[in-house]
């Protein structure tokens, strides 16, 4: 969904093949895109890339270097880096959270101790985020001063995907920013049908008291 977000963006033709969450992940057609039978994997001039912080940084410097990206000169050039690679970070937690709450679909499989923590995690980064996007700074509307970018795609959907276990209630400059960028025909165009694998708005801690 991020670098489909992105590509929406990015005045380029390209042809999106939609692959299943299962075993055919790991054919060696696939394999040979991504070896560890992950999505996305992007087809570019006969050669071949996986990782998303890549796929964006590449698509960025060769497509849109002072729009979505950042050039190296750029004064926004470091900030775009971290924020760009810092998606990883909530990432990997809404990962573990959708393994515990989606995933693992009987409840002796998961672990309430994993669910706290991982919930937890995601708040900080959320704190990260909110001290990012509250700094007294004119135009500070999105993640960089200097404008939008593909830090607020990276970041943007790594919240989209996080909102379904933490929401953003104690986080306002971060629910304003979410908005603002969801806002986007390029968001909208990225969005997976009913939910994707969420068949909830929300899911709340477990066990609920």
């Amino acid at each position: 969904m991020r670098t489909l977000w992105l590509l929406n963006e990015l005045d380029v033709e390209f042809h999106v093949k939609i692959h299943a969450f299962d075993k055919s992940l790991r054919d060696p057609e696939y394999l040979s895109l991504s070896p560890a039978g992950r999505v996305p994997a992007l087809e570019i001039d006969g050669e071949r890339m996986f990782e998303t912080g890549a796929i964006t940084q590449y698509l960025c410097e060769r497509f849109s270097p002072d729009r979505m990206g950042r050039s190296v000169t750029a004064p926004d050039r470091m900030a775009w880096l971290v924020w760009v690679h810092f998606a990883e970070t909530i990432s990997q937690h809404t990962a573990a959270l959708t393994q515990q709450h989606v995933a693992l679909r009987e409840d002796h499989m998961r672990s309430p101790i994993v669910m706290k923590l991982e919930a937890a995690r995601v708040t900080k980064c959320y704190d990260a985020l909110e001290a990012r996007l509250s700094t007294p700074i004119e135009n500070r509307d999105y993640v960089l001063t200097s404008g939008f970018s593909a830090a607020d795609i990276s970041v943007g959907q790594a919240v989209y995907m996080s909102r379904y276990f933490v929401t953003l209630d104690k986080h306002p400059s971060v629910a304003e920013w979410y908005e603002r960028i969801t806002e986007r025909a390029s968001f909208e165009k990225s969005l997976p049908e009913n939910g994707g694998i969420y068949e909830q708005d929300f899911y709340p801690p477990w066990p609920v008291e």
